[in-house]
């Protein structure tokens, strides 16, 4: 239907879509689980622990967790498995060749969203692109099977710069159509962070949660009335080995490998904060005024949700003073970290309520490390 439009090449924020499993894991309900672990653990190595050969394992608490992270709960697909102190780790059936793949069910059902919200027919899709941490296989892509499900005549290919795919993706959409290589580009991100997650592990064990989000970037001649205008965008990536995961085809397979712990999400949580703190901050403020844009003057902040107290920080250097709910809302505390949708599920809840003309920002930070900022503004 949009077919014969004269194209602005002046790209824009349509719509998003959210896709939140059915099942939540509460801080009361993990800590349960990995304290369970935990002893079970001891019991079995008291001998060496009395005799100094191994270090007991420390239990977790609702309280640690809460004020190391924000985080109250997280969304999973797979709730029993993970509390099962004996599995601790997401389980379902594995899928054959011809049914649809795991990641692109959860991916489908974000786009779908969009494209109802938009009032957009897959026809008029021209490219689909899965930005995401963690793909469940190397090839055939993500976004072609999420192509062929949605009905979409146009190209697909998957993305993974960790938790800065989707503002990534927003940006690689947007320049698609300031070309006029594509008209409208589907941005999916289905994020099982779970399984990647070592749930064993005390510093990390209540980080991440499931979920999928997708945004919907088009030229401004086809988007609907209430649309956010991309004033500019800002990618920055900073070699750095402080989050890391070594899982892959090369190095999965040997024995020596198996069960490592390097094979799941690792960091060093201090560093990162102590580094990726100002290098977020200084890229927001720096484009900021490469657009002619206030920093203090943005009206709302949607952060990347991995850390409650990073969050606070980077929104008080850029609006330069202590951010409001209101300015820099959080869905951290219900959803954990939920890698590259984090910023999207923020602003996919939190942004109905703008005028027209207020401006913010999208803003995602993590592994790499990586960061991206989209600088978006309401139109009506």
């Amino acid at each position: 239907m949009t077919k014969n439009i004269e194209l602005t090449g002046r790209p824009v924020i349509s719509s998003t879509g959210l896709f939140t499993p059915e099942e939540t894991i509460t801080n009361e309900e993990l800590v349960e689980s990995f304290n369970a672990y935990v002893e079970r653990f001891n019991a079995q190595n008291a001998q060496a622990i009395d005799a100094g050969e191994m270090e007991p394992l420390q239990t977790s608490s609702v309280e640690f967790i809460e004020k190391a992270s924000g985080i109250k709960a997280r969304h999973v697909m797979a709730k029993e498995p993970i509390l099962d102190p004996e599995i601790m780790a997401p389980r379902w059936p594995e899928r054959s060749n011809e049914d649809l793949s795991i990641l692109a069910e959860i991916g489908m059902k974000a786009a779908r969203q969009a494209l109802e919200r938009a009032g957009r027919d897959a026809a008029d899709v021209d490219a689909v692109l899965c930005a995401a941490s963690n793909m469940e296989r190397p090839y055939p892509a993500m976004a072609i099977e999420i192509q062929r499900e949605l009905g979409i005549d146009g190209f697909g290919f998957d993305m993974n710069v960790a938790c800065s795919s989707a503002t990534f993706g927003i940006q690689t959409a947007a320049d698609y159509v300031r070309s006029g290589n594509a008209r409208s580009v589907l941005v999916v991100s289905p994020e099982i962070t779970s399984g990647h997650l070592n749930w064993r592990d005390r510093d990390s064990h209540f980080i991440f949660g499931d979920v999928a989000t997708a945004v919907l970037v088009e030229d401004a001649a086809m988007a609907p009335d209430e649309h956010w205008d991309i004033l500019g965008t800002r990618l920055k990536t900073v070699f750095s080995n402080n989050i890391r995961n070594n899982f892959g085809f090369l190095n999965r397979a040997s024995p020596e490998g198996q069960g490592k712990a390097d094979k799941l999400f690792v960091q060093e949580g201090r560093k990162v904060f102590k580094e990726v703190v100002p290098m977020v901050a200084e890229m927001i403020v720096t484009e900021a005024d490469k657009l002619g844009l206030n920093p203090r003057g943005l009206r709302r902040l949607w952060l990347h949700q991995a850390n409650a107290g990073m969050n606070r920080l980077i929104a008080q250097r850029v609006l330069g003073h202590e951010a409001s709910a209101d300015e820099s809302p959080t869905v951290l505390d219900t959803y954990a970290n939920t890698s590259s949708a984090g910023s999207i599920i923020a602003f996919h809840k939190h942004n109905e309520d703008l005028a027209e003309g207020d401006i913010g920002l999208i803003c995602s930070f993590g592994a790499g490390y990586s960061a991206g900022a989209v600088f978006v503004r309401k139109m009506a």
